[in-house]
């Protein structure tokens, strides 16, 4: 993949700076519990400041299907935002034809939920948004790696609208930086932490995963479509019936290529998630009664996995490995990512519910990098780029 422009290429000064951020940040009850992903967008912010330009920033929140929707209104993230870069922040929620006249130079505008249009996230719906939004600015910058893995205006049609004038932001030049880097050329050994609840949204990236790790490492939900695929009985777990084979053929490509793949050797399994009247650790290989269930990896697989990642020089983690939303089924979502710390390696946690594990953990300042994405990060690790990206100017332009 050619090199994309990068924002320090842009001349900004006197221009209007489009910026598509992710401020898709977790709200309760109006209020803002996770502002990380608003932390990460202000250097871009802040230099396109400095440099002279009056940046307009777009986002979306949540999912509220095309249509205006009070519950996912931006108004709070442009007061938290606001707090944060010590300067005044206009939030305009009003016409985009008519948003042109709220720009004023020097000043950030905050463009009220994107995806209160219906041509946002299906472009066909409204071909005229992206002229709408090109009107408002000069240049545009994507340093919403979250969301460049979908083609909505924002995203793609929006930055091919700027030939030449399309860059990347800080933020997701240091996603590329990370993980596109870990793809192309890792530090060996490469081990990569697999978990989730899905085989199916994982398949792809742990298919992908196998031309470049050393060993992969499985857990979650997803552990017992693996399992039933080794016949092993799994109760009342969860499991996808349908990529049982799947799971057999990637089995059998790991072996065939030596390249490990370690599941879990034991589990916490119990009656009720919600209300447990039963918990206990069971060897894997014994399978889980038929009355119970499979809800956590056990100690002496934390043990073990701890102990076979000590040699790594880099390591991906995506995905929890236990119902670890619902205590006591954290500890083996926690116990891994103890044994990442402790590592001497690169360690990049990407995206979603890991990053959130490993920030409860008060672990974060010992990885390399928690990414800010979640299925972008799956699909970046799957594909080696994202449309969001390839839709950015080349640098050699």
């Amino acid at each position: 993949m050619a090199r994309k422009l990068s924002l320090k290429e842009l001349p900004l000064k006197g221009k209007n700076v489009l910026i598509r951020v992710d401020f898709n940040v977790p709200l309760e009850g109006g209020k803002i519990i996770d502002d990380t992903r608003i932390r990460e967008s202000l250097p871009s912010i802040k230099y396109g400041l400095d440099q002279g330009g009056t940046p307009i920033l777009i986002s979306h929140l949540g999912r509220p299907k095309g249509e205006p929707n009070p519950a996912f209104s931006l108004k709070p993230v442009a007061k938290r935002l606001e707090a944060l870069l010590g300067k005044k922040v206009n939030f305009y929620a009003g016409p985009l034809e008519a948003a042109r006249e709220e720009i004023k130079p020097g000043e950030v505008l905050l463009l009220e939920n994107i995806r209160f249009q219906p041509g946002e996230e299906k472009p066909e719906k409204d071909p005229g948004l992206v002229e709408k939004l090109k009107a408002l600015g000069d240049v545009y910058v994507n340093d919403a790696f979250a969301s460049s893995h979908r083609a909505h205006t924002s995203i793609v049609p929006l930055a091919k609208a700027f030939p030449g004038k399309a860059a990347a932001g800080f933020l997701l030049e240091k996603e590329i930086r990370y993980i596109g880097d870990l793809l192309q050329n890792p530090k060996k050994p490469f081990y990569a932490l697999i978990g989730g609840s899905k085989i199916s949204t994982k398949l792809g990236v742990l298919k992908s995963l196998l031309n470049t790790v050393d060993a992969l490492f499985l857990g979650g939900g997803m552990v017992y479509t693996f399992l039933l695929a080794k016949n092993i009985p799994i109760g009342r777990s969860i499991f996808e019936k349908d990529l049982v084979e799947e799971a057999k053929n990637l089995l059998a490509e790991g072996e065939k290529r030596k390249i490990p793949i370690h599941l879990p050797i034991d589990l916490v399994v119990t009656d009720s998630i919600d209300h447990p009247k039963e918990i206990k650790t069971i060897p894997a290989d014994q399978g889980v009664p038929a009355d119970l269930e499979g809800v956590d990896i056990g100690p002496k697989t934390i043990g073990l996995f701890g102990k076979l990642l000590q040699p790594a020089k880099s390591v991906i983690w995506n995905g929890p490995f236990g119902v670890y939303e619902h205590p006591p089924f954290d500890k083996g979502t926690i116990g891994i990512a103890n044994a990442l710390a402790s590592l001497k390696a690169e360690v990049i946690i990407g995206g979603g519910d890991s990053v959130a594990a490993v920030q409860q953990a008060r672990l974060g300042d010992k990885m390399a990098h928690l990414s800010t994405g979640g299925g972008a990060t799956l699909e970046y690790l799957e594909q080696g780029s994202l449309p969001g990206i390839e839709a950015l100017s080349d640098a050699d332009l």
